[in-house]
């Protein structure tokens, strides 16, 4: 995930962990993202598919610097916490088990692009992780902004102030 547009940049379902589905996963996510060596850091749990050597060798390899959670710290990534949280309250989750591998990797496919491209995510302003991920916010939230003034134009008496707040600076 971007921490800066929240935007799942990557996903895999796979029947085991593994280092090496890892590694592969952050390769294709670099090259996918066009990330430059020695331009971001992956903040990641202390399991071993992240602290693997084979995935070392693809973060040095990448040039990718490698951030590990806290030890005994659930909650590290908000950023994270927050994705698992939307995942398993979305009324689509599913109340039984995949029958198979295939259906999983279905299922997260259709949450993801829901995420990404329709999920309103509040602290960026109401915007999508794809909006903000590709610079759409900007033009987004600049429009909200002028019907809000219009509104307010048209109907003074049902403002009471300012016309809310529209941060085109979220972070």
């Amino acid at each position: 995930m971007d921490a800066f547009s929240r935007k799942a940049v990557g996903w895999a379902v796979h029947d085991k962990e593994s280092t090496e589905y890892s590694s592969s996963l952050l390769t294709k996510i670099c090259k996918n993202e066009g990330i430059q060596r020695n331009s971001v850091s992956l903040h990641s749990d202390n399991g071993s598919p992240m602290k693997g050597a084979t995935m070392l060798v693809t973060m040095q390899r990448l040039g990718v610097m490698p951030s590990f959670s806290r030890p005994s710290v659930s909650n590290d990534n908000p950023f994270s916490e927050a994705l698992f949280k939307t995942l398993k309250y979305c009324p689509q989750y599913p109340s039984k088990p995949f029958a198979m591998l295939e259906d999983a990797k279905k299922w997260v496919e259709m949450f993801i692009k829901w995420y990404n491209h329709d999920h309103l995510y509040s602290s960026i302003s109401f915007t999508t992780p794809a909006s903000r991920h590709n610079g759409n916010d900007k033009i987004i939230l600049e429009k909200r902004d002028d019907i809000y003034k219009q509104a307010k134009l048209s109907n003074p008496k049902r403002w009471s102030g300012k016309t809310p707040c529209v941060r085109k600076d979220v972070v």
